[in-house]
């Protein structure tokens, strides 16, 4: 079944973003964006930046889509728009279960604030219900990453539990980990 992509919105600001499937052509960019998150330490579970083929078996195992920045009056069409954001769906477990997905994003902190993880997460419940997924179940949203907290709490997610210092952050110290879920039906 085809997906209904891409999509034209506005963010915040009022600057024109279109949310598309990932370009082959952007693939790099994208691992470039995760392994900036991943150095951090404070949103994803992975200690070291993914080589290639590592981002690949993580991030581009189900379907990958990015957030482009357009330009309002493009003059230079040429110009290939700037990603401001990304994010996966995939089966979060195999098999008979494998009707449960589940999704990564990124935002990069030079365009936080400005509604794209919202809007990520909104067009994330659609695209999951068009790939025949019935519901998307988060494992490990840490408790430090209060947007995303506030975001899915936002969604109406529901959060099935608290792991009790699931995440080793990067001065040493442990964290909790929320659990959420959300049907699509």
């Amino acid at each position: 079944m085809p997906l209904h992509i891409p999509i034209q919105r506005r963010l915040r600001d009022s600057t024109p973003v279109e949310l598309d499937a990932m370009g082959s052509h952007e693939a790099l960019a994208v691992q470039a964006m995760l392994n900036a998150i991943i150095a951090v330490g404070q949103t994803y579970p992975q200690e070291q930046s993914l080589s290639w083929t590592d981002f690949t078996h993580y991030w581009m195992k189900g379907h990958a889509f990015v957030v482009r920045q357009c330009q309002e009056n493009p003059i230079n069409t040429e110009k290939t728009p700037e990603i401001i954001g990304a994010f996966y769906i995939k089966p979060n477990f195999p098999g008979r279960c494998s009707h449960i997905c589940n999704a990564g994003f990124i935002v990069p902190p030079e365009v936080r604030r400005r509604g794209i993880g919202r809007l990520m997460g909104e067009e994330m419940l659609g695209l999951a219900r068009q790939l025949g997924y019935r519901a998307v179940m988060f494992n490990l949203v840490f408790e430090t990453n209060i947007p995303s907290l506030k975001l899915w709490d936002s969604l109406g997610f529901s959060r099935l539990g608290q792991i009790p210092e699931a995440v080793h952050l990067p001065d040493g110290s442990f964290v909790d980990a929320v659990m959420f879920y959300k049907s699509l039906l």
